[in-house]
């Protein structure tokens, strides 16, 4: 660095060059961090803090958007805010501060409360809160002070860095534990001491100074380890909210200045080991919380924790190294042999083995050759390819499938926000019934201290964490084993719907069937230019169309591509085109009837009318493959009572054969996308619960009417967009997989309400009874917790055992 052109901050004295600095009239700022922490400092009148600090080299702000404005600028918004279809402005923030469900609570009221702010959920279990606001009538800094002003503080979520903060987190609980669990064991050799003197015989002196000795060792672990209590009953206090850290802070601190009159006045039973047990074990049980709630956040963060910054493209003969988001469409990807495709694409050069696993669950390799596609998330496994870029990496299958997990863990299930409901009064009707307690023991004779004690053990033993752990935890595990599976549930709360679903209507082309009918039979009736029915055939993604297409392709090696003048694609029926002087029609028997065209072919086959001019000129008989797991998903589903129903676009003959096979015994064909929406509908007054499966436009308006709509991972791009919930790996065994997903996690959510609803019914009276002492009811009250987690990490074993 060039000494004479380089000057030292006003704030850190960090020396740094000129050409970077900030100016601000005669002060000079390494980054905005100090000339906001400067700023601070003088309008608080503490400007007398550079002096005694003497030039000493001070550490700047590690948060790059400590100034809140810094949230608004160009910068942050093209890395973190995006902008949804309505106009609407969302992004992705971690809330730091948060550690019970009145933390949520609490801020999810305050963001609601501003206005323009539309949408503001907050996952409990990972801290990550999903915002969606108006720009144009609050900007997000104002949104970020109203999170500060309340206690808290929010930067932006990058699954790269989460870690960083993670083992932040961890740390300052470490440093907590560390000082509580000492002192506590340090505390329960003097009780020792006092028990053993209650029953041998003790002096009031030796008892005092044992006293000041809890009392010294306890202070640290009350204000130091206890801190988090006591700052988070403040802010509720002050948001006019009474939350759990309001019960163990005043639990605690009651004992505490209870103990300290006790010792001063050298009467009575100190319980300075009380207030350290509490405290030390309801750190204990937060700890194991966080770290519980991060083992299972990790699964679902692994997708896009590890996604390269960089990749490989060709540019003028040359290989280029650019920034992900610059790739676009079009452009020549190099993939190398253990790489991550990280964008969708077509191979033009290479082949070899995939591994497809983290999309699909499916672990056995995939192999790709030229003019096949490769997904983006998925990994080479001995392949050395280049391949054209068919989207960027915004509209990527990875982007998407990222993006959709971090939406789906953000939406809270019914049952979760009726908990919530009920957690939001349950502090204070704890709060209430101690004092009454209290009050109760008195009135029937009972002194100070013991009427003191009972109403402690009643505020200690309740457990409004339990309760508020109960959904989020099990759905968490629940969409985290979905995604192992191949299974991409868009919300969480559509585990929850799932669950109650008693209808499966399932499309027959591409869902029960593999969606590659081939051709069978050919009758040919007139001449005709192939090259027409190809190019018409070519025009549609119908996989009666691309089967046609496949075998033209096959029978003639050079086929001259036709460019019609018109050309319609009609749903459900097939394709109208127009050529110079002549007109041709490709569809199924509707079609031609709505052309006054008559045939009578009858064939148990899916049946393709090619037409030219209004004749009849061939019929493509096709035949379309059983997916293997087509009959066990329908027997599985008829012992768990579940009734499954086929629609489909096909001929009678056609549905009532694939029906036969597989052993569905009611069907519907000759359905045009109106009629599999009417026959949704028609269910629906039933008071059915339906899950609807396809995977083409014609399945879309159906898809949207039920309940749960499921779009196969090979369909449509609008059909997957629509759907409810994507299965990856196209096969019905995920289907399968994802009711039993679904049906075990809400199971396990039920039972875990009942658990901490059965807990509380227990424990609450027994303490108002006296039959509990506030150790007793700090122990209980972490384990309670903890039981309700342990339980929620069962389901991944329920799942492989029902």
């Amino acid at each position: 660095m060039n000494l004479s052109n380089s000057v030292s901050c006003s704030h850190c004295n960090l020396v740094f060059d000129k050409s970077v600095m900030i100016i601000d009239g005669k002060n000079y700022f390494c980054c905005n961090g100090c000339k906001g922490v400067f700023k601070l400092l003088n309008d608080e009148g503490l400007e007398t803090f550079y002096e005694k600090s003497a030039n000493t080299m001070l550490t700047p702000p590690s948060n790059q958007y400590d100034d809140s404005l810094d949230f608004d600028t160009e910068s942050f918004r093209e890395s973190f805010v995006q902008v949804d279809s309505d106009g609407f402005h969302e992004v992705s923030l971690i809330i730091e501060g948060i550690h019970c469900s009145a933390c949520v609570w609490l801020n999810e009221k305050a963001l609601h409360k501003m206005q323009g702010v539309i949408e503001a959920d907050i996952n409990f279990t990972n801290n990550k809160a999903k915002i969606v606001w108006a720009d144009d009538i609050v900007k997000l800094s104002q949104i970020i002070d109203m999170i500060r002003s309340i206690g808290y503080n929010a930067f932006a979520y990058d699954a790269s860095i989460q870690e960083i903060y993670a083992n932040k987190e961890r740390k300052s609980y470490y440093l907590k534990m560390a000082v509580a669990i000492f002192a506590s064991m340090n505390i329960m050799w003097i009780a020792i001491a006092q028990y053993a003197g209650y029953f041998t015989g003790i002096t009031q002196e030796i008892k005092t100074i044992l006293n000041i000795a809890e009392g010294v060792l306890a202070t640290p672990v009350l204000f130091y380890s206890g801190w988090v209590f006591f700052r988070g009953a403040y802010y509720g206090l002050k948001n006019r909210v009474v939350n759990m850290d309001l019960l163990v802070a005043t639990g605690a601190f009651s004992t505490y200045i209870y103990s300290i009159y006790i010792t001063v006045m050298e009467t009575g039973e100190a319980y300075f080991d009380s207030v350290s047990m509490i405290i030390t074990f309801v750190l204990i049980g937060k700890f194991l919380e966080v770290l519980s709630k991060k083992n299972v956040a990790d699964t679902l963060d692994v997708i896009s924790k590890h996604i390269p910054s960089e990749v490989n493209i060709i540019i003028k003969d040359k290989i280029v190294s650019v920034k992900l988001d610059d790739v676009k469409v079009g452009d020549t990807v190099i993939v190398k042999s253990g790489e991550k495709v990280l964008l969708d694409g077509e191979i033009v050069k290479g082949k070899g083995f995939f591994d497809e696993s983290n999309l699909t669950g499916e672990s056995r390799p995939v192999e790709k050759k030229i003019g096949e596609k490769v997904i983006s998330g998925t990994t080479s496994i001995d392949a050395d390819i280049h391949y054209i870029a068919s989207r960027d990496f915004k509209n990527s299958t990875l982007s998407k499938l990222v993006t959709l997990l971090e939406s789906a863990i953000n939406t809270k299930p019914k049952i979760q926000q009726m908990a919530n409901r009920l957690s939001e009064h349950f502090s204070s009707t704890i709060l209430l019934l101690s004092i009454l307690t209290f009050f109760a023991w008195l009135y029937i004779g009972y002194d100070f201290e013991t009427s003191f004690m009972v109403g402690i053990s009643v505020i200690v033993i309740a457990c409004p964490c339990a309760l508020a752990l109960a959904t989020p935890v099990a759905t968490l595990v629940g969409l985290s084993l979905a995604t192992k599976k191949g299974i991409l549930f868009k919300e969480a709360l559509q585990l929850e719907t799932m669950a109650k679903v008693d209808t499966l209507v399932l499309d027959k082309t591409g869902t029960i069937t593999i969606g590659k009918p081939e051709v069978v039979s050919v009758q040919i009736y007139d001449d005709f230019d192939i090259a027409s029915l190809y190019s018409l055939t070519k025009a549609s993604k119908h996989p009666i169309a691309s089967g046609i297409n496949r075998y033209l392709k096959e029978k003639n090696e050079n086929i001259d591509e036709i460019i019609f003048d018109e050309l319609v694609q009609m749903s459900s029926l097939g394709i109208v085109a127009k050529y110079k002087t002549e007109r041709f029609l490709g569809g199924n028997l509707k079609l031609l009837e709505k052309s006054n065209i008559s045939v009578d072919f009858k064939s148990d086959n899916s049946l393709f009318y090619y037409a030219v001019n209004n004749k009849i000129v061939a019929i493509y008989e096709l035949s379309d493959k059983i997916k293997d797991d087509a009959l066990e998903l329908v027997r599985s589903l008829k012992k768990i009572n579940i009734k499954t129903i086929m629609l489909t676009g096909d001929n009678r003959s056609s549905a009532e054969k694939i029906a036969k096979k597989v052993g569905i015994e009611e069907f519907k064909y000759d359905q045009s996308p109106e009629d599999k929406s009417n026959y949704i509908d028609l269910l629906h007054k039933e008071d059915k619960k339906v899950v609807m499966v396809g995977d083409g436009v014609n399945d879309i308006l159906a898809l949207v009417k039920a309940d749960i709509g499921i779009a196969m991972g090979n369909g449509s791009d609008i059909a997957v967009e629509v759907g409810d919930v994507v299965l990856l790996n196209n096969s019905l065994t995920s289907l399968h997989n994802a009711f039993k997903i679904s049906r075990t996690t809400f199971r396990l959510i039920k039972q875990n309400l009942f658990i901490s609803l059965v807990y509380n019914a227990l424990t609450i009276p027994l303490a108002m009874a006296g039959f509990v002492i506030p150790l007793v009811a700090a122990i209980s009250m972490s384990l309670s917790s903890l039981l309700v987690v342990g339980n929620s990490m069962r389901i991944g074993y329920k799942y492989k055992k029902g």
